[in-house]
C-alpha cells in the first residue's frame, strides 16, 4: 500500500484498540473513521487483493454476514465488520484489524452499497430482502430497490446472490449477468403487494408470486430452504443444526451457503462452520441472571418484530423501545406489528418510547406492566426465563446494563 495507507491503517488499529482498552465500545466506528481522514481512499486501499462478499437488505445482514464468514473460512482467514458497523467507517475497520486476509465477508447498510462497490470492487454481493425501515430518514422501499437495480446495471461483472421470496429484491436484481437465487421463505408481505416496475398489484399462491400488469415472477431458486435444512442446485438436502433460533435464521443460513459457494466452498464444508455461530454481536445471547436466563432479540422494524415474536419462548417478556438517531425518531411503525401473540404472557415494557407502546399494546388488548429500569424488570418477573425484544439503542442500552453488572 501506499506510505500514507500504511499510515492511517496503524492509526485505525491503534484508536480503535484504545477505544476497547477505555470501555467505548469495539472501536469499529471511530477507527475507521480516523484510518479515512488521513487516507481517503483507505477503503479501496485495503480492499485490493482480496476476495469480498458483500451482504446487504433491511434485515439478517449481521446474522448472515457472520454466518458467511464462518463457512468461508474453510476457504483461510477472512476479515468480517462482525460487530454490524455497517457503513465504510466500519468496513476500513474491520479490514485495517484483521491484517492481511484472503477474503473479507462485510455487511453493507443498503444505503451505502452502492458507495462500497465502487470501492471494495466485490467478487459476490448478497441481497437478502427490503422492508420498511426508519421512513423518518430513509427512502421508501420501491426507491431503494430502484437505486439498487440502478447500481447493477453499471456493474454487470459482480455475482450477485439475491432472494427470489422477495419481489422487490427479485426486480433490483434480474437483469444482472451473473445471478443466483435463493429462496428463504418470506412471512412479511406487507411491503410488496405493489410492482416497483410498473405499479400493478402483486399476486401470491403458496411460495409462488407474480405480478398482475407484467413479466416480474419469482424466478426458481437454485438454494432453498424446506422443513430443518437447505437444498443446494445439485438437489442435495443439507441438515442445518444451528445455535440461532427461529425459521428466519435457517434462509440466513442459505443465503450464507449460497453466497460461500461461489468461492468454491462446497456445502459439507459449510454446513459445519454454520454450527459455530452462537451469538450474533449480542443478538440471541443467553445471561444468567438473579435466577433468570435472560436472551436478548434485536428487533428494529416491523418485518424482525414479526420474527423476534417467532423466536421468542412462550416466557415473561420485556420490550424496549427508544426512537433515537440510530432508531428513527418516528414510532408509527409500532402500529404495522400485531403484538396479539403476546397476550397469553406476562409483558413488561420500558424505553425512552415505551409509552407510545403502550397506547399500541392497549389497542391490541395486550395486558403490560411499565417498569422504569432493567433492573427493575428483572425484580418483577419470577425466576426462570426472560425474554427480551428491544429497538437498536435499547439493546445496547440492557447490554451495557448486564455488562456493568458483570
Amino acid at each position: 500500500m501506499p506510505l500514507r495507507a500504511k499510515v492511517a491503517t496503524s492509526v485505525s488499529r491503534t484508536a480503535a484498540a484504545l477505544s476497547r482498552a477505555a470501555g467505548r465500545g469495539d472501536g469499529a466506528v471511530i477507527g475507521g473513521w480516523l484510518g479515512l481522514k488521513i487516507d481517503p481512499d483507505l477503503l479501496r486501499n485495503l480492499s485490493a487483493g482480496r476476495a469480498i462478499a458483500l451482504v446487504s437488505g433491511t434485515n439478517g445482514k449481521t446474522t448472515t454476514t457472520r454466518l458467511a464468514a464462518a463457512a468461508l473460512s474453510a476457504r483461510g482467514p477472512v476479515a468480517s465488520n462482525s460487530f454490524g458497523a455497517n457503513m465504510p467507517s466500519g468496513h476500513t475497520s474491520a479490514l485495517a484489524g484483521a491484517g492481511v486476509t484472503p477474503f473479507a465477508v462485510l455487511e453493507v447498510d443498503e444505503h451505502y452499497l452502492a458507495r462500497v462497490i465502487e470501492e471494495t470492487h466485490p467478487h459476490v454481493v448478497s441481497l437478502l430482502n427490503l422492508s420498511r425501515d426508519q421512513l423518518d430518514r430513509t427512502e421508501e422501499v420501491a426507491m431503494m430497490a430502484q437505486m439498487w437495480r440502478t447500481v447493477f446495471a453499471a456493474h454487470p461483472e459482480i455475482h450477485v446472490v439475491a432472494n427470489a421470496d422477495d419481489p422487490m429484491v427479485v426486480w433490483a436484481a434480474m437483469h444482472t449477468t451473473h445471478l443466483t437465487w435463493f429462496s428463504p421463505g418470506q412471512r412479511w408481505l406487507d411491503d410488496s403487494w405493489v410492482c416497483p416496475g410498473c405499479g400493478s398489484g402483486i399476486e401470491r399462491d403458496g411460495a409462488q408470486w407474480w405480478c398482475t400488469g407484467c413479466a416480474l415472477r419469482r424466478p426458481p431458486a437454485q438454494w432453498t430452504v424446506e422443513d430443518d435444512g437447505v437444498t443446494d442446485p445439485r438437489g442435495d438436502w443439507h441438515l442445518i443444526r444451528l445455535q440461532l433460533p427461529g425459521q428466519v435464521n435457517l434462509g440466513n443460513a442459505a443465503a450464507a451457503l449460497a453466497t460461500a459457494a461461489e468461492f468454491g466452498v462446497r456445502p459439507l464444508e459449510a454446513v459445519p462452520r454454520l454450527a459455530t455461530v452462537a451469538s450474533v454481536a449480542g443478538r440471541y445471547a443467553k445471561v444468567e441472571r438473579d435466577g433468570r436466563t435472560i436472551r436478548l432479540l434485536l428487533a428494529k422494524n416491523p418485518a424482525s418484530w414479526l420474527e423476534a415474536f417467532d423466536m421468542a419462548e412462550p416466557a415473561p417478556t420485556l420490550l424496549s423501545i427508544n426512537a433515537r438517531i440510530a432508531d428513527g425518531f418516528d414510532t408509527s411503525w409500532l402500529y404495522d406489528v400485531d403484538f396479539s401473540p403476546l397476550r397469553d404472557r406476562m409483558v413488561l415494557i420500558t424505553g425512552d418510547r415505551a409509552y407510545d407502546l403502550a397506547v399500541r399494546l392497549d389497542v391490541n388488548d395486550v395486558p403490560f406492566r411499565y417498569v422504569g429500569t432493567f433492573s427493575e424488570a428483572i425484580q418483577a418477573t419470577p425466576p426462570g426465563r426472560l425474554e427480551v425484544i428491544a429497538n437498536y439503542t435499547a439493546f445496547q442500552d440492557i447490554r451495557t446494563e448486564l455488562d456493568r453488572v458483570n
